[in-house]
């Protein structure tokens, strides 16, 4: 009996980020049961709209490489219409597109308007977000515009459900989560002497790890604001900033000066490339997510994927992957105060929390490895 089909809109290697990560863990988990085809672009993002230095996976080692046919041009509509028609000819059961920010929105409706009536009931959006995080006033239209098409919806976190059903109607909405993105974990843990010391870090600092792209909606600053008590707590305690800013990088080193707080905050403001990212979440003892906005975050799932607790703030999704004083604390979004007591928290109880067989439970029950037999209930 021959596997069904399943068409996969969304990117992929070459690109990086957690989008093409996520499509790629789609890809993963679904081809042993399904005969997967991923349908990529061969243009994302025109540079002009594109904040970072680079939209490609510039690693040595590259993770999660899965194999896609690269045809989608984001912003030529001509293009559309070729790339239904190559979607057509792969003659899917089931047809995916990766939602997640409103700049689809045109691309994502003529494709799904030209694929919607041959394919009826059989076009399903993954919404890992329904409006972007620091949107605009158009992105309400693009989003209603971007999924109109969409028969049935798969979301990631209780957060996005809810915020879906404004603009799905009355259309089923099926719930997975995000995986656990362990593909940084390669089990070969450098000497984490060396590599504190590497970095500029004592034996006895207690590091906790703010990590990814710096944008206002992650909370930097509160985070910033925290360390002044942290410190009178625990001097050893440090912080390490590792990301590409997308926000004024200066502002945030201002803030640092003013707080006085330099000798125990460490900025490696870069993209890290895969071979890299361990580097930093190994020496780390405690990853910290401020954030003032979100759906859910990979951030949190790659600390999982180290089996390093977390702290994170009670928005979108967030608090839903967290088992309170089990894998980490959740604190209240902008409170300085209440994100030093979660911090803290974590510091008094480590002697007493086994953080890390908490979170391998958790890991191990990840809703994401059950995805085939939710496929197949979507498929009937």
């Amino acid at each position: 009996m021959s596997k069904k089909k399943i068409a996969v809109i969304g990117p992929a290697y070459p690109y990086r980020g957690g989008n093409a990560l996520f499509v790629s863990y789609l890809f993963d988990v679904l081809k042993s049961d399904f005969d997967v085809k991923i349908f990529n672009y061969k243009l994302l993002y025109p540079s002009i709209l594109f904040p970072g230095t680079t939209q490609q996976d510039k690693s040595n080692y590259v993770i999660k490489k899965a194999d896609s046919e690269r045809i989608i041009n984001s912003i030529n509509p001509f293009n559309w219409f070729k790339s239904a028609k190559k979607i057509d000819e792969f003659n899917p059961d089931l047809i995916i597109f990766d939602w997640w920010n409103p700049f689809f929105g045109p691309s994502h409706f003529v494709i799904s308007n030209n694929l919607k009536k041959k394919y009826k009931n059989k076009i399903l959006f993954i919404t890992e977000n329904v409006i972007s995080h620091e949107g605009r006033f158009v992105d309400k239209f693009l989003t209603k515009l971007g999924i109109k098409n969409a028969d049935k919806f798969l979301v990631l976190s209780d957060t996005v459900e809810k915020s879906l059903k404004e603009y799905s109607g009355n259309k089923k909405i099926y719930k997975s989560s995000l995986p656990v993105y362990d593909c940084y974990n390669t089990g070969d843990i450098e000497d984490i002497t060396k590599l504190k010391s590497e970095l500029g870090f004592s034996q006895s600092d207690r590091i906790i790890l703010f990590f990814g792209y710096v944008r206002k909606y992650k909370g930097l600053n509160i985070l910033l604001d925290a360390m002044p008590e942290l410190i009178k707590y625990d001097k050893n305690i440090k912080l390490l900033i590792v990301g590409e800013f997308y926000d004024n990088a200066d502002k945030y080193y201002k803030q640092i000066d003013d707080l006085k707080i330099n000798d125990n905050v460490k900025v490696i403001q870069k993209f890290v490339p895969n071979e890299d990212v361990g580097i930093y979440y190994n020496v780390s003892e405690l990853v910290v997510l401020p954030y003032l906005e979100a759906t859910q975050s990979g951030v949190l799932n790659i600390a999982y994927g180290f089996n390093k607790p977390v702290v994170v703030t009670d928005v979108g999704g967030l608090s839903e992957d967290v088992d309170e004083g089990k894998t980490g604390f959740v604190v209240k979004s902008g409170d300085v105060k209440s994100l030093v007591e979660g911090i803290i928290k974590y510091f008094k109880s480590f002697d007493s929390v086994n953080f890390k067989d908490n979170i391998s439970l958790k890991v191990k029950d990840n809703e994401f490895n059950k995805l085939p037999v939710l496929m197949k209930e979507i498929l009937n």
